[in-house]
């Protein structure tokens, strides 16, 4: 097991859930029904800010720096910088559900593993970014969400390979799946309950 693997193993198994976070769907989900270029962006800079306020506490815990509190770090750094370049002055909101599973985990591979599966869905956040932006005849916008998209694929590329280093035994993969499990199946549990509190009722996962 390596960490490429798992993220492909991740979106094998959870394929019909990745299908509809991906989808316009869930942007409509993530903007509560706001489909214009200032609720994406917002969208966008929350989930950025709520990724680093995660960051920050699990760094903050540290009792001396690690290869791991670096990386951390880095991605903390990275989520502002994102946010920063999307809204004037970002602040969070509401952190959506998936950082409060984020926010519960304790051990090096299971924070790790939790982190990937936070990876895998903003990649499919970002990819209908980047979809709306196109026909909203913005190409400017449309290529800042391609290459934040494309620092996504990066960012989720060190944490594989950061769990490849932290995972000493099957028991510490098995952690960090069950983490990237929990972080996608809340993130697909707050899109079908954002729709149905808006009266659209999405199909179950099979």
């Amino acid at each position: 097991m390596n960490g490429s693997d798992l993220a492909a193993e991740l979106r094998d198994d959870h394929e019909t859930a990745f299908s509809r976070l991906g989808s316009s769907k869930a942007m409509y989900a993530l903007t509560g029904g706001e489909m214009d270029g200032e609720h994406v962006r917002w969208a966008a800079a929350n989930d950025a800010l709520a990724l680093a306020e995660t960051l920050d506490s699990w760094v903050g815990e540290a009792e001396s720096e690690t290869p791991r509190s670096g990386l951390f770090a880095d991605l903390a750094d990275a989520a502002r910088e994102h946010a920063a370049d999307v809204v004037d002055d970002p602040a969070l909101d509401e952190a959506p559900r998936l950082y409060d599973v984020l926010a519960t985990l304790e051990s090096t591979p299971a924070r790790l593993g939790g982190l990937l599966g936070r990876y895998l869905v903003a990649l499919e956040h970002a990819g209908q970014m980047v979809g709306f932006f196109v026909g909203d005849a913005d190409p400017m916008a449309a290529d800042a969400f391609r290459d934040r998209r494309s620092d996504l694929e990066s960012e989720r590329d060190r944490v594989a390979d950061a769990l490849e280093d932290a995972c000493a035994s099957e028991a510490d993969w098995e952690a960090a799946r069950e983490a990237a499990d929990a972080v996608i199946e809340a993130a697909y549990e707050d899109y079908v309950e954002t729709l149905e509190s808006m009266g659209i009722k999405p199909k179950n996962v099979c």
